[in-house]
């Protein structure tokens, strides 16, 4: 059955690569406007899970209900409407470096929009976007003028400019100075305010799920090990679990 409440709800999902069983029988629930993370050492599974949650990966076995919507069910030309409503930061930013910074934030508006809304509102909706990351003066520069950090900050204003109602974050602060991931985990906390997005978060970045969680989970063996606050997760003594806090 099918509980509204929950903008993501995963059950029973298995995916593996020949022998290698990467997820387990696993199980979550993201609930409305919650930043929920996933924790886990790298090959765990996070970026596996997070693929699957979009489709951009068939999973073996299992269930994903995406905004009351079973994704397994839907063609094509349905689960692009889907993503329409659900934002993605790719860890390597995916930024089109041949295209403005302007260019880069109007093409999932040229996917989603009629020429109509784009003539009328995409200036509008770029500007809110860059604003919002505190980039308005990047809009006419190219990827390749900007720091790390700025090319991340694009990354998620793009993310942000269909206002999606889920947003999945894949390694958001992975290769930033620690002021700069920082600054990117505040951005995170911010937009969840705003938009009152609910979020999904893959990091290892201890300082950034601390900042940013409402709820972790911890992805060990390919199963849903345990969920709860960051505090009571650092506070556990049970060794598969303390060991992602020494």
């Amino acid at each position: 059955m099918i509980d509204s409440n929950h903008i993501i709800a995963v059950s029973g999902l298995n995916k593996s690569f020949g022998e290698n069983h990467v997820l387990k029988d696993f199980e979550m629930t993201l609930s409305k406007g919650e930043n929920l993370v996933i924790l886990g050492k790298s090959g765990s599974g996070k970026s596996v899970l997070i693929k699957c949650i979009i489709k951009l990966m068939e999973p073996d076995l299992g269930e994903i209900v995406v905004l009351n919507q079973k994704i397994n069910e839907l063609d094509q030309d349905e689960m692009d409407l889907l993503r329409k409503d659900v934002g993605f930061l790719f860890q390597s930013n995916a930024l089109y470096d041949s295209m403005t910074i302007r260019e880069n934030l109007e093409f999932p508006l040229r996917r989603h929009w009629s020429r109509t809304d784009r003539e009328s509102k995409a200036e509008e909706a770029v500007m809110e976007a860059l604003e919002d990351v505190g980039l308005s003066h990047t809009v006419n520069m190219m990827p390749s003028e900007l720091s790390g950090g700025m090319r991340k900050r694009i990354a998620l204003a793009r993310t942000l400019i269909l206002k999606p109602k889920v947003i999945l974050y894949d390694e958001p602060t992975t290769g930033l100075d620690p002021i700069t991931a920082r600054e990117i985990s505040e951005l995170m906390i911010s937009i969840q305010k705003k938009y009152k997005a609910s979020s999904v978060i893959i990091s290892h970045d201890m300082n950034c799920i601390k900042m940013t969680s409402n709820r972790v989970i911890t992805l060990i063996e390919g199963r849903n090990y345990v969920a709860d606050t960051y505090e009571n997760l650092m506070n556990m003594t049970d060794p598969k679990v303390s060991e992602f806090f020494r």
